[in-house]
């Protein structure tokens, strides 16, 4: 497809516990390329908030430390190495922007993890997401992700899901935005603003649920950009 749609695709880091979810991101790119769409990865850079042993579950590494971790370097193990730092972000280029969910998303991308509803987000993070809204082109969240855009598009009452979690919705509806309770499956499509959300792991049980996720919510994409 020459004019086939462009997707940017936004890592956080690579792994559930410091970066993002590795099952969410392939499952996207995949929903991606099964559509004949082009897509190119993108990831701020900056150091990860800590490091975390993935087999123990221990932190190893924190902001500061020699030893932590880049957040482009650590995405581009996602990406086979095919990634921009999203400085090089154009919205103009891309017809959509995703952001795939872990724990990256939400110390990385900003530290809602840390500092809830009143938290910041990454200059270079914030600027795309806004670039994007103003271009018009869709925006899509999975997982916790979706906070990331509540924090950055919240006072324009944006609605999105990260599944049915009472306290995470209270924290997302004091940034301003609207929450959905969405199943596994289901896709939170808000069509005023070109925002698609999914729930994915907040919910997922099995890999094969959040690739289902995936292909719903590039379904949702697709259908808005028609």
């Amino acid at each position: 497809m020459n004019n086939a749609p462009k997707i940017a695709v936004l890592l956080s880091g690579c792994g559930v516990f410091d970066g993002s979810e590795i099952h969410e991101a392939v499952s996207l790119l995949l929903a991606i390329d099964e559509r004949g769409f082009e897509y190119q990865c993108f990831a701020p850079n900056t150091w990860q908030a800590r490091t975390m042993d993935h087999f123990t579950g221990e932190a190893t590494a924190i902001a500061g430390d020699a030893d932590n971790r880049n957040v482009l370097a650590e995405s581009a193990r996602i990406a086979r190495g095919q990634i921009k730092n999203l400085a090089e972000f154009d919205a103009k280029d891309f017809d959509a922007i995703i952001l795939p969910g872990g724990f990256g998303a939400v110390m990385n991308l900003c530290d809602f993890a840390v500092k809830g509803p009143a938290c910041q987000v990454n200059e270079e993070v914030e600027r795309a997401l806004k670039d994007a809204y103003q271009e018009g082109i869709v925006i899509g969240a999975m997982c916790i992700a979706p906070v990331v855009l509540a924090r950055v598009l919240g006072k324009k009452h944006i609605l999105i899901t990260i599944g049915n979690d009472k306290d995470m919705a209270v924290g997302i509806q004091k940034m301003g935005a609207q929450h959905q309770n969405c199943a596994v499956d289901e896709v939170c499509v808000d069509d005023e603003h070109r925002i698609v959300t999914v729930p994915a792991y907040m919910l997922a049980k099995s890999i094969k649920e959040v690739a289902r996720g995936a292909q719903n919510l590039m379904d949702a994409v697709v259908d808005l950009l028609v």
